[in-house]
């Protein structure tokens, strides 16, 4: 696997998509903290690591539905950032995701934060992915 953050992405968009209430991924400190700010958010319900004998383990996403009309919280995940085409961005020109509604996840020095945390602590970084 060359891009462990799109395959990421690509289950919980699958999975939505399939209409599945848990989603599972093999776990790393990078994803643990997308899944953080994904929570944070309100994106997704819980997340939680089960740990491995050898391995970081596996991650583990309860994704989140309108409970009414059964429309999920997640609209769309979109990786802006590859590994064949990085994408960086300084601290004044960080984008807004549908003006202001949805989340950019940026990877800056001070670890994973949403677009809205860098342009408050006025630092760039890497744009991972827009989530609306």
């Amino acid at each position: 696997m060359t891009d462990p953050i799109a395959d990421l992405l690509t289950r919980i968009r699958n999975a939505i998509m399939a209409g599945h209430k848990v989603v599972e991924a093999p776990a790393s400190n990078l994803k643990k903290e997308i899944a953080r700010i994904l929570f944070e958010k309100g994106y997704i319900l819980s997340y939680k690591v089960v740990e491995g004998v050898n391995t970081q383990g596996s991650l583990k996403i309860a994704l989140k539905y309108n409970p009414k009309n059964k429309q999920p919280a997640i609209k769309s995940l979109q990786r802006i950032s590859r590994p064949g085409l990085r994408h960086y961005a300084a601290a004044d020109k960080l984008p807004r995701v549908l003006n202001g509604l949805g989340i950019a996840i940026i990877s800056t020095s001070r670890g994973l934060m949403t677009d809205k945390e860098a342009r408050k602590e006025n630092i760039g970084g890497e744009v991972l992915c827009y989530v609306y």
